[in-house]
């Protein structure tokens, strides 16, 4: 579908990008009574989520300007990003012939951003959207029953040492989010095996693997302390967990009412069958390295 719209209680464009997020962002604002007018990144999304769309654009990773051209022609009010943009796939050789940018996000990349940080880029879109009357809302406005709740969430719960290494990662992965680096961690035994940076958590926990061969370690994601809710929100699915056990951890300690749970029953059902504890913790580390309600 791909005619013009033209009024309805809210319209909504959703920046799609890989996985099952765009999914469940659109489903939950066809329930809110939402036109959803989809642009779908070319090589990413998944075409089947033109089913729950009343458009569905193809569109190339950066195209700001035809994106703003669309959904002001949709009378999109509002948009959300959502799905998985490897941002290691963006520096690769010959990047600017292969994403062949308009001129918009030319502008925007080499002459109104002062890093190429995440938040620095997305906060420039978001802007940029937003002097076009588009304002960019949380990716969780229209899904927030699937943010992960507190507590012990798999049938085993986690044993003292794994407490311990949960404990110890989360205040330094809370610093790794202040300044940007990244969401993750892998820790054993009170010591840090590797820190994720621009590679994403699922290359990180393969070089976990590897560096940390006879396994049990605990992975720890996190919101950043000054998280952004409109993009970057840590997110965890079943792949998730076939990675992780696949290279040998034993624990995933995540941050209760922050991080997206993609199919939470397949995800806690594949932890339990894999023997890998999944903790989610409330709070932010204090300087003592514990966590503050």
């Amino acid at each position: 579908m791909d005619a013009d719209s033209t009024h309805g209680p809210c319209a909504l464009g959703l920046i799609a990008g890989r996985g099952r997020f765009p999914f469940m962002v659109a489903e939950g604002a066809r329930r809110a009574d939402c036109r959803v007018h989809v642009i779908a990144l070319r090589g990413l999304a998944d075409p089947k989520l033109a089913e729950l769309a009343d458009t569905f654009t193809w569109s190339g990773l950066a195209k700001l300007g035809g994106w703003i051209r669309t959904l002001k022609r949709r009378r999109a009010t509002s948009v959300i990003l959502a799905g998985s943009v490897r941002k290691a796939d963006m520096y690769g050789r010959f990047r600017l012939l292969k994403m062949l940018p308009d001129w918009t996000s030319l502008k925007l990349w080499f002459f109104r951003i002062p890093d190429k940080r995440n938040d620095t880029v997305l906060a420039a879109v978001a802007d940029e959207f937003a002097r076009h009357g588009i304002v960019m809302d949380p990716c969780t406005r229209y899904s927030a029953e699937h943010l992960a709740p507190e507590g012990v969430l798999t049938r085993r719960a986690p044993t003292p040492a794994q407490t311990a290494d949960a404990e110890f990662g989360w205040a330094i992965a809370k610093r790794l989010g202040d300044l940007d680096i990244g969401q993750s961690i892998a820790v054993r035994e009170k010591e840090v095996i590797a820190v994720e940076a621009i590679e994403g958590t699922d290359r990180m926990i393969e070089r976990a693997g590897r560096l940390c061969r006879r396994g049990g370690w605990t992975l720890v994601k996190v919101a950043k302390p000054s998280q952004d809710p409109r993009f970057d929100v840590p997110t965890i699915g079943p792949e998730t967990i076939a990675n992780l056990q696949a290279h040998g951890a034993s624990a995933l300690v995540i941050e209760a009412g922050q991080t997206v749970i993609i199919d939470r029953e397949a995800v806690l059902a594949a932890a339990d069958r894999a023997g890998i504890v999944v903790v989610s913790l409330p709070g932010t580390p204090s300087a003592a390295g514990g966590r503050q309600p």
